[in-house]
C-alpha cells in the first residue's frame, strides 16, 4: 500500500519561543532532519502548514490554527486523491525515527502511545476527521483515534521531544 509521509509543521511553537521548524540542530533545520527521517519509510513526503519548497507542501486543513489534526487533514485528503492508502504522520520536531516504524504500526490505523502525532492513519479516514473538526470536541491526536478505533501502540524507542530552547540544547549537547 502506498503510503504518503507527511510532517507536521504548522504549529505556533509558543513554549519553543521562536520557528520551531527553523530551529538549527547539528547544523540543520529540525524541519530538516524530520522529513530524512520520515523519508525511508514512505513513498512521498509532504510538509503541512508551511510553504517548504522543494517538498510538496500542504495547507492545513480547514484552516489553520487547528494543531496537528489541521495538517493530519490536509494530508489525509490530498492521499485519498492521489493513489495514497495510507498516511503516516510525525511532528516537525521529530529529528529520528526507529529503523522499523511503519511496520511497528501496521496496519492502520494506529499510533505511538507515547507520542500520538506519530501514526499510521487510512486515507479513507478524512471524512471522519472532517466532522470531528467542524465538531464542539476535542481536537486533540487522541480524540481522533479513539474516533476511528485507532490502535495504541507501544515502544521503548526514546523520541526526542523539544518543546523549548533548553531541550534542543540538551539534544545538541550544546548551551542554550
Amino acid at each position: 500500500m502506498r503510503t504518503l509521509g507527511i510532517v507536521l509543521a504548522g504549529g505556533r511553537s509558543s513554549r519553543f519561543g521562536s520557528d520551531k521548524a527553523e530551529a538549527m540542530l547539528a547544523g540543520r533545520r529540525l524541519l530538516d532532519h524530520a522529513i530524512a527521517a520520515l523519508s525511508p519509510h514512505c513513498d512521498e513526503v509532504a510538509v503541512a502548514g508551511r510553504a517548504s519548497v522543494p517538498h510538496l507542501s500542504l495547507a492545513d486543513r480547514p484552516r489553520s490554527g487547528l494543531g496537528p489534526l489541521g495538517g493530519l487533514a490536509a494530508a489525509l485528503h490530498h492521499a485519498a486523491a492521489h493513489g495514497f492508502g495510507q498516511v503516516l504522520s510525525i511532528p516537525v520536531d521529530c529529528a529520528v525515527l526507529p529503523p522499523g516504524i511503519r511496520t511497528m504500526l501496521e496496519p492502520a490505523p494506529s499510533y505511538l502511545a507515547s507520542q500520538p502525532v506519530i501514526g499510521l492513519w487510512p486515507a479513507a479516514a478524512a471524512s471522519r476527521l472532517d466532522d470531528l473538526l467542524a465538531g464542539s470536541g476535542s481536537r486533540a491526536m487522541r480524540a481522533f483515534a479513539e474516533a476511528i478505533g485507532a490502535r495504541e501502540v507501544a515502544s521503548d524507542f526514546a523520541f526526542p521531544n523539544i518543546n523549548t530552547r533548553d531541550d534542543l540544547a540538551a539534544l545538541s549537547g550544546a548551551p542554550e
